[in-house]
């Protein structure tokens, strides 16, 4: 998700989020908020379904608030029912599903998931792998959710994974629940609301064309697009070549390619380096206030419209550069009036008629096929020319495999810098030596896959910092590389978990004060599991 650039109004309050949740979720969140607190005011609701949405809108008729967290049906349900503010869905990532599978393994070897509308067809692979009979179920309403319960305990099924709805029937009903949601994921979902939170706090027009020396800058540059490929050397050069004109520029790439940095280098290398650069991401803004930030309102214009009116990211970015990210998800009607600005190189405010003139580049990125959608309907084969004038293409990561090494090494420096550790000599030669498991995966999210494992491995070399980086010790934290390394000739272990010495756990215990729940965290097990590594101590 791209983080928008704009400057917060002067004196603005902190973002107001709730989160919402009925389950063992609400626990989840209520630990998890403290570590924003001082980025954001939030508010638990500890309500579900229609009883949250009467709760929601009585408070909103008078009371702020910019975006509300929500998981499984619960944010679906929200979603369809509250228009007035944006809905995060936390979303359980592969690395959850993984690792409740493996909790639930110890339990029973016949394991049931339970998920929301739709199954996980990639699971099928993971259960051949590791031997489990998983019975999956889908569900809409809670009743759908007991009845699914119902078949997988008559089919014999001892444990189930699932969100908390499900997980509450399930130990209802005499089973073992294990809860699929990890607190990385709550607090991406927090990471998330932020975003969007800044985006529905509505900004006066003052800030908006005064803004800061740093807000509108583009951060990075040439040097941080990292890789010594051929295939990064053109997208370098086409860059520093495309920076010298002021035509258009589309960026196409997979997610996780890098497609901002490179609008952020194509702006810093141009002659507008001097003047803002905003980005807004236009799938992560719903359509009715997409409009607003982009192109700024009238005063009047809509209820709770501010007086004076709101200067959009056009006059934003004005002798700059706007960069429009996740193209492909722009509504039809805003694309038609985002056509209408490029040709006549002015904007009209919602709700007004003055023309207001704008000198901006713009650089647009997507991760989809825009030609398909344009048979499709979905997008104006014109503004998808008048976009791309000068186009670049990022290679996907397993197209690059040349840069793997350097790029996993320099990942890995910085995520242990971030925990205060010091690489030891033998790390390059360690990073060389898991090259060919590195290799062998996909990398579907591309180098922020790689740098989000990166990440996660330092998490646990900090723990331990006698372990090597081993392509075994790689596969324990990081078994989603299972996939697709069956070609190679690594060792592949049996169980998932990473084994860490007892002695350090104590030391881990010992450097939180006996907080068990915090040690767990940080260790990245669960608090059962230290639990029973405490009592080996004994």
């Amino acid at each position: 998700m791209t983080r928008p650039t704009f400057p917060p109004r002067e004196g603005a309050d902190k973002p107001v989020i709730w989160t919402v949740s009925i389950s063992r979720l609400f626990d989840l969140f209520r630990d998890i908020m403290v570590e924003f607190n001082d980025r954001a005011t939030i508010e638990p609701i500890h309500l579900g379904f229609e009883d949250a949405v009467q709760h929601i809108r009585e408070r909103m008729a008078t009371e702020r608030c910019d975006a509300i967290i929500a998981a499984g049906s619960n944010a679906a349900y929200l979603k369809s029912r509250i228009a007035a503010v944006p809905v995060v869905v936390a979303k359980a990532s592969g690395f959850d599903v993984m690792q409740a599978l493996a909790r639930a393994r110890k339990i029973s070897p016949d394991i049931g998931i339970v998920t929301y509308q739709e199954t996980m067809p990639a699971l099928a692979q993971f259960q051949e792998t590791f031997g489990l009979k998983l019975v999956q179920r889908t569900y809409a309403t809670e009743e759908d959710a007991r009845a699914a319960i119902s078949e997988l305990k008559a089919a014999g099924v001892k444990a189930v994974v699932g969100a908390g709805l499900i997980t509450d029937l399930a130990e209802e009903a005499g089973l073992t629940g294990v809860f699929l949601y990890s607190a990385a994921t709550i607090r991406q979902a927090f990471e998330d609301a932020l975003e969007i939170a800044r985006f529905t706090q509505l900004e006066t027009s003052r800030s908006r064309l005064h803004p800061q020396a740093d807000s509108l800058r583009a951060r990075h540059g040439l040097n941080d697009l990292r890789g010594e490929s051929e295939a990064m050397e053109r997208v370098r050069r086409s860059i520093a070549l495309f920076a010298r004109s002021p035509a258009t520029v589309l960026i196409q790439g997979e997610t996780g390619t890098g497609k901002e940095l490179v609008a952020q280098a194509i702006h810093r290398e141009s002659p507008r380096t001097r003047h803002p650069f905003v980005a807004i991401n236009c799938g992560a803004v719903a359509e009715s206030l997409l409009e607003s930030e982009l192109f700024g309102y009238e005063e009047g214009a809509f209820t709770g419209s501010r007086r004076g009116g709101h200067a959009g990211l056009f006059e934003a970015a004005n002798h700059g550069t706007l960069f429009l990210d996740e193209i492909g998800e722009m509504p039809p009607p805003l694309q038609t009036r985002l056509l209408r600005v490029l040709e006549e190189r002015e904007v009209v405010r919602v709700g007004g008629t003055r023309p207001i003139p704008v000198d901006v580049r713009i650089v647009s990125a997507t991760h989809c096929d825009l030609e398909a959608r344009i048979r499709d309907g979905r997008f104006r084969a014109d503004l998808f020319y008048r976009l791309g004038v000068l186009r670049v293409s990022l290679p996907p990561l397993r197209e690059r495999t040349d840069d793997l090494v350097a790029l996993a090494e320099w990942c890995l420096k910085n995520a242990l810098a971030a925990l205060n550790v010091r690489p030891h000599a033998n790390l390059h030669a360690e990073v060389v030596a898991c090259a060919p498991l590195l290799a062998s995966y996909a990398w579907p999210g591309n180098v922020r896959e790689l740098r989000n494992l990166m990440e996660r491995l330092a998490l646990f070399l900090a723990a331990n910092p006698l372990q090597a980086l081993t392509p075994n010790f790689v596969l324990g934290v990081a078994p989603e590389l299972l996939q697709q390394s069956a070609g190679t000739n690594l060792p592949i272990p049996v169980s998932t978990p990473v084994a860490l010495p007892q002695e350090n756990i104590a030391e881990v215990l010992a450097r939180f004060g006996g907080n068990r729940e915090a040690a767990a965290r940080h260790l990245g097990i669960s608090r059962t599991t230290l639990w029973r590594k405490l009592r080996e101590l004994k």
